[in-house]
């Protein structure tokens, strides 16, 4: 069975956007990426979640994102506090306390949006036209997921979903075989992939092969603006972690890759598979199982994304700071 590169065709055009998200430093440098991109990806809003910290410092950072790439125009709505069932778990011990390690945070100039994010997709997706809109989600899924239950007619709506998240071929980064964006709230993981929506899956079998490296990070750096110096010092910090557990030479840059996926899907190969998520209490708590070799013969609902162009990646990544002050 061969490998599937990713269709380019939607790359052609300008990809209707919501992003869901819970930065975290990889998060905001997925937002920086993301909203340096205007040609491509018409952003309707941002959505938070509780996840790497809790909502208040998720919704404060998605902010600070939104100020730092000077789009204020693009409205931040907060959702979810917790999970739908299991007791809210964070990621402090990886992204810091606020959240954004490596870098001093504020209290951004504007706001949140009125109303909050679940009623947000429910209204927007069933005011969309069939199957336009693109979801992004960076964290947990329990926004979509409340959405969903809520109202299921929004899958009409929905043109496909691209998440990271997931483990497949390594194991997980939580626990043994769990990623943490899934062990976070696998009941929502399991709710979204029912839904029957298009799926892409960006695990850690890809974002793990997408690593950082003194050159990588010397050619951001060189851009010598705002966006490429707070980039640089969030990397700093935040890849030490994963370098010393993993005995790797540099470390992933995990949410971003969904932002590149969408801008350059050509960079990515995969293959559709079919996914079932454990969410039963226990040690598989929140696993992907993926069945890669079509053993089951079972059908297949979702695209696994399993290998990447990493210095493609951090050329493009470069390039959309190079945009930001």
């Amino acid at each position: 069975m061969s490998l599937i590169t990713a269709n380019g065709a939607h790359a052609a055009e300008k990809i209707d956007l919501i992003i869901d998200t819970d930065p975290g430093a990889d998060d905001v440098i997925a937002l920086l990426f993301a909203l340096a991109s205007p040609q491509e990806l018409s952003i309707r809003a941002l959505t938070t979640v509780a996840g790497n910290v809790r909502l208040d410092k998720t919704s404060r950072n998605a902010r600070l994102a939104r100020e730092w790439a000077g789009r204020e125009d693009v409205p931040v709505y907060a959702g979810a506090k917790k999970p739908l069932m299991r007791k809210p778990i964070y990621a402090e011990d990886i992204h810091g306390k606020e959240g954004l390690s490596g870098i001093t945070v504020h209290e951004p100039k504007k706001g949140l949006a009125e109303g909050n994010a679940i009623q947000y997709l429910i209204d927007t997706l069933m005011a969309a036209k069939s199957h336009s809109i693109t979801i992004a989600i960076l964290g947990p899924q329990t926004n979509l997921a409340l959405a969903l239950i809520q109202e299921p007619e929004i899958v009409r709506g929905i043109k496909e979903v691209v998440i990271m998240g997931g483990a497949h071929f390594n194991g997980g980064n939580i626990t043994p075989v769990a990623e943490f964006n899934l062990f976070a709230d696998p009941q929502a993981a399991e709710v979204v992939l029912k839904s029957g929506v298009k799926l892409t899956y960006l695990p850690l079998d890809v974002t793990h092969k997408i690593l950082t490296s003194d050159t990588r990070l010397q050619q951001i750096a060189a851009l010598n603006n705002n966006a490429s110096k707070r980039v640089v010092d969030i990397l700093n910090e935040y890849i030490k972690a994963d370098m010393e557990h993993y005995g790797i030479p540099g470390g992933p840059v995990h949410d971003a890759t969904v932002i590149a996926y969408l801008l350059r899907p050509q960079l990515f190969s995969g293959r559709e598979v079919n996914v079932v998520i454990d969410s039963r209490e226990g040690p598989t708590l929140g696993q992907t199982i993926v069945d890669w070799y079509d053993s089951l013969k079972a059908p297949k609902n979702a695209f696994w994304v399993e290998n990447g162009d990493a210095q493609g990646f951090f050329d493009l990544l470069t390039e959309r700071l190079a945009r930001l002050k």
